[in-house]
């Protein structure tokens, strides 16, 4: 099969459709990732085979998990190589999406991806724990994401303060989604938030993935996210 067979496919069994305009931008993308690797730190996984299953179709998996409404304003918080905000854009071109991270050669690399791809997003060189406190940012977002960036208990004091009241915060979690959530509990609900729903799920090379689920139901109390040591050193 081609690249853009088996990405379809594998985008169909986690309940995302992509159009042919989306495979081609797909396949550039993945070119682009390769390249720019050779010379940056971007991915430890570079065959295509695993690319397709372990980021691209990963990251739609938030697609076939819940609705994303039109025109929904989204944040990926520690973006990295742009999992999963770039696949998110590629399929559904009509988000409003922002990239934050705090590592600017990597916001240059998605940058050129974004202008190779004729699509759109707004770019934030920050660390996740300053833009929370900005007005242009806090608790702005429909549905805010992040993927293989910190454990949950950590994580949910970077996201939280930027989910609107009634939108969702979605962290990508691996097989032990489960484990982590147990331990952020009372943080969550400490910074507004209120668990809607642990999706558990296998992609096709038998990965096991985790999708916590938040809505944000009250508002982040104004002194979050703290200081990143404290932060990682007392996670609430």
């Amino acid at each position: 099969m081609t690249f853009e067979e088996k990405l379809y496919k594998e985008a169909k069994s986690v309940g995302a459709g992509l159009d042919g305009t989306a495979l081609c931008r797909f396949a550039t993308y993945y070119n682009m990732l390769i390249t720019y690797n050779t010379h940056m730190n971007l991915t430890a996984i570079t065959e295509e085979d695993e690319v397709i299953v372990k980021h691209f179709a990963d990251s739609l998996c938030i697609l076939g998990k819940i609705q994303v409404k039109e025109g929904a304003k989204v944040l990926d918080v520690g973006t990295g190589a742009g999992f999963p905000g770039i696949p998110l854009l590629i399929a559904r071109p009509d988000l409003k999406l922002t990239l934050l991270d705090g590592l600017n050669k990597r916001l240059v690399f998605l940058s050129d991806v974004l202008e190779k791809l004729s699509l759109e997003a707004e770019i934030v060189h920050s660390r996740a724990e300053e833009s929370g406190h900005n007005p242009k940012y806090r608790e702005k977002f429909d549905l805010v994401t992040s993927r293989a960036v910190a454990r949950q208990s950590v994580l949910c004091e970077y996201c939280l303060p930027y989910t609107k009241k009634g939108g969702l915060f979605v962290a990508m979690k691996g097989p032990k989604g489960q484990e982590e959530l147990s331990e952020s509990e009372k943080g969550i609900k400490l910074l507004g938030g209120e668990i809607r729903e642990v999706a558990e799920y296998t992609l096709s090379d038998e990965s096991a993935r985790t999708l916590i689920i938040t809505e944000k139901v009250s508002p982040t109390p104004g002194k979050y996210p703290r200081h990143n040591s404290q932060i990682k050193s007392k996670p609430l």
